[in-house]
């Protein structure tokens, strides 16, 4: 905040953040620490460095999709039910592995539909539709977004928000048009809306994100991926390589 980092919580849970990192840097902890807190000191134990030569992207999986019309919307509850890691030298390709494995298959062609709240609508976000547009995508927009993609030459489609009237976003959705959602919002009405736009893009198996800088990265990993296989090692392999 201001340019201040504030570590709000350090929760290294034992079934989920403890055997990421584990697995990610090629070292039992889990082990170590226990053997640590029995009185074994450090030193004892042959530490591994971090420098790994790849990243780990750790992805959520949650269970919207079996739960039809249920408000597919995160909260402070625990909703996941499991974990999936991506791991690669490249970390759009170690993320294009985490979206594979949780369940979300980014598309390759097709229609994108993007409306964003006012603070997302910046350089960055035109660049990233700009992204979308090279690689041969058509961009769908509401009228607001729209209007600012227009402004930076980016040529985009309209679409009714939902209390517009029909036909609205979620009938394109449930027509099988759009491909990919990227949806930020704020305010009763557009959160409302967001929700709708969730449930059916889960019901109709869509992949969809809502904050600018999964678009972000979404954007760039179907650009990198292309011309690049995706390769599969065990984590063995991997770990004995360190």
């Amino acid at each position: 905040q201001g340019g201040e980092i504030y570590v709000l919580e350090v929760n290294p849970r034992a079934s989920r953040t403890v055997p990421f990192v584990a697995k990610a840097v090629g070292s039992p902890i889990a082990s170590i620490a226990a053997r640590v807190m029995a009185g074994r000191p450090l030193t004892e134990f042959q530490l591994r460095p971090a420098e790994t030569g790849h990243f780990s992207v750790k992805e959520v999986v949650l269970p919207f999709a079996r739960f039809p019309g249920v408000e597919a919307v995160l909260g402070p509850e625990m909703r996941s039910t499991g974990e999936v890691m991506g791991l690669d030298p490249k970390f759009e390709m170690a993320f294009h592995k985490a979206q594979l494995g949780a369940g979300m298959r980014l598309p390759e062609d097709g229609l994108v539909f993007i409306s964003i709240r006012d603070e997302d609508k910046t350089d960055r976000m035109a660049a990233t539709a700009a992204v979308f547009q090279d690689l041969g995508f058509k961009v769908l927009s509401t009228r607001g977004t729209a209007s600012f993609f227009d402004k930076h030459g980016i040529e985009s489609g309209i679409v009714n928000k939902i209390y517009e009237g029909r036909p609205n976003v979620t009938d394109s959705l449930k027509n099988g048009e759009i491909a990919l959602v990227i949806n930020t919002t704020n305010g009763g009405q557009t959160v409302a809306d967001s929700i709708a736009i969730r449930t059916v893009a889960v019901a109709e198996n869509v992949p969809y994100c809502t904050t600018a800088a999964a678009a972000h990265v979404i954007a760039q990993t179907l650009k990198v991926r292309i011309g690049h296989e995706l390769s599969v090692q065990t984590l063995q392999a991997i770990s004995a390589g360190y």
